[in-house]
């Protein structure tokens, strides 16, 4: 019972106010640096800020990419939308995250490993579903 309520406090936080499921660290699912990554049609999916420095860019379902950008970009956490400049469809070190009229020079691009984060995601909703059910009173 003691590893049952520890998993659901543990899940519990780090799904911390997210409605659609938990909420694992991006960083942990990262790879080895790449020099660049393809943009198909130049656009991308979706995005996500982690941090003043960080954000995932979605290429696809399954396609996602770590960029730790440098330079002034104050408004990357609470920016309602961005831009990624590219060449030839090729986004690389060279290229920049664009936050109003801030550029973001991108300093560094790691895949992320987004089949192993949905497969822990899911375990971590599994556990939820398992401790919540644990602890709800007994049915006389």
């Amino acid at each position: 019972m003691k590893i049952s309520l520890v998993a659901s406090v543990l899940a519990a936080g780090l799904i911390a106010g997210c409605a659609s499921g938990p909420k694992l660290d991006y960083s942990d699912y990262a790879g080895e640096p790449v020099k660049s990554f393809y943009l198909p049609a130049g656009d991308f999916d979706g995005w996500n800020a982690i941090s003043k420095d960080q954000l995932v860019v979605w290429t696809g379902m399954n396609k996602a990419y770590l960029l730790t950008v440098t330079g002034f970009c104050p408004e990357l956490q609470y920016a309602h939308a961005i831009a990624i400049t590219s060449t030839a469809n090729t986004v690389d070190k060279f290229e920049k995250v664009i936050v109003g009229r801030d550029r973001c020079f991108i300093r560094e691009i790691r895949p992320v490993d987004t089949k192993q984060m949905k497969a822990d995601r899911k375990i971590l909703r599994e556990q939820m579903k398992k401790g919540s059910m644990e602890d709800s009173p007994a049915k006389s």
